[in-house]
């Protein structure tokens, strides 16, 4: 629905959609959102008498991640286009569901070549290229998935080069760390993660290639024997991307590979570990993980629309030699594979779906020299999703 406030050279366009998630799953597993947004199975479990008590199916209805949303486009500043965006779900926060929760939340400045966004929207590793499927997940792990507060610049040429440049905090995508999941060791690295990267855009295509940093605190005391010391810690990590798509009426082929390092605030695998501890205050220093993420996606068709989703990923180790605790996102996996097939009915307003996704997962031993996860066995899970989405 779009009308105009009384507001005058402002202009409104409502929109939302109704969507409902049924899924079944063979086995338990890391999962966001009470298994909605799934990740890979969990690892053998075994109790008094060698049952695997993960092996336990289990499933579920939700409505959660119905959504409403607004664009809004507002007078020009001098040259400058002016809109913002306003999109919030019931997803909530933690444990807290069916609670509403900002999506996006932003303003853009857009002067044609160059444009500046300030808000909450995707991360730039989500970016253009990302799957399409059914899963809320969107191909996580092996695609970043995160909406973080933002100041991003961009620059489109007319020759179809893209360039883009930001900077980001963090608040419901979180890093891991010494106190699980929090915003507190980037708030107190006072830097925020930056990203670049450039694309190539033309006739159906798209191409790029990018880069992340993110520098975080994990601590900023310790306690020895009784004694609270200030401590100066410090991680720092790169990552890289590299992706394409092509899209014609008919086909979308999408895939992208990263190079990932502690991205465990993309819902991705990842973390870090401690290579040193001072004897006397307990100040650590450590290394990040490393790990290689590929996916690749095919959907064919426009009322009837099969689909293939295939990732992998794989612990690729510290490169150094750990020597206390590590934290992060599944660190005792291994390997993990996922095929996800899917088909959709798609009617004007209306997407009906069902997706079959079985998920292996490879667990082992580490290997404190640099990493690495050896002497592994696998577990697999088989997920059913059935959805139906209302849009408006």
């Amino acid at each position: 629905m779009a009308g105009h406030a009384q507001k005058k050279n402002f202009s409104y366009k409502f929109y939302g959609q109704v969507r409902g998630d049924l899924f079944y799953n063979s086995r338990a597993n890391a999962e966001i959102v009470d298994g909605l947004f799934h990740l890979y199975p969990k690892d053998k479990n075994l109790d008094a008498d060698g049952n695997d008590l993960n092996a336990t199916a289990n499933g579920s209805f939700y409505l959660l991640y119905s959504r409403l949303g607004v664009d809004v486009t507002g007078p020009n500043i001098g040259k400058a286009v002016t809109t913002a965006k306003l999109e919030a779900d019931f997803r909530g926060s933690g444990s807290n569901w069916a609670v509403l929760r900002i999506r996006h939340a932003y303003v853009n400045l857009d002067w044609g070549k160059s444009a500046v966004l300030v808000g909450q929207t995707w991360h730039p590793l989500f970016g253009d290229v990302s799957p399409q499927m059914l899963n809320l997940s969107t191909g996580a792990p092996f695609q970043p998935f995160n909406r973080s507060p933002q100041i991003r610049y961009r620059y489109t040429s007319g020759k179809g080069l893209q360039l883009t440049g930001a900077v980001l905090w963090q608040l419901q995508y979180l890093s891991a760390g010494p106190n699980g999941k929090s915003e507190e060791y980037i708030k107190n690295s006072c830097i925020p993660e930056v990203y670049v990267s450039a694309d190539y855009k033309v006739d159906g295509l798209i191409a790029g290639v990018g880069m992340e940093v993110l520098s975080l605190k994990p601590r900023q005391q310790t306690t020895v024997d009784d004694r609270v010391y200030k401590v100066n810690e410090r991680v720092t990590s790169l990552s890289f991307e590299a992706y394409a798509k092509y899209m014609t009426q008919d086909w979308v082929i999408a895939g992208k590979t990263l190079l990932a390092s502690n991205l465990t605030q993309a819902c991705m695998l990842g973390g870090y570990a401690v290579t040193s501890v001072d004897p006397r205050t307990g100040e650590q220093e450590y290394t990040p993980y490393r790990h290689s993420m590929t996916w690749l996606n095919i959907v064919y068709g426009k009322k009837w629309k099969p689909g293939i989703f295939v990732g992998y990923l794989k612990n690729l180790g510290t490169g150094k030699t750990i020597a206390g605790p590590t934290y992060g996102v599944g660190l005792e996996v291994d390997q993990v594979f996922t095929t996800n097939l899917q088909l959709s009915y798609n009617l004007p307003h209306w997407k009906l779906g069902v997706e079959y996704s079985p998920s292996l997962a490879w667990y082992g031993d580490m290997n404190a020299e640099n990493g690495k996860i050896e002497n592994t066995h696998s577990v697999t899970n088989h997920r059913v999703l059935g959805v139906l989405i209302y849009m408006f």
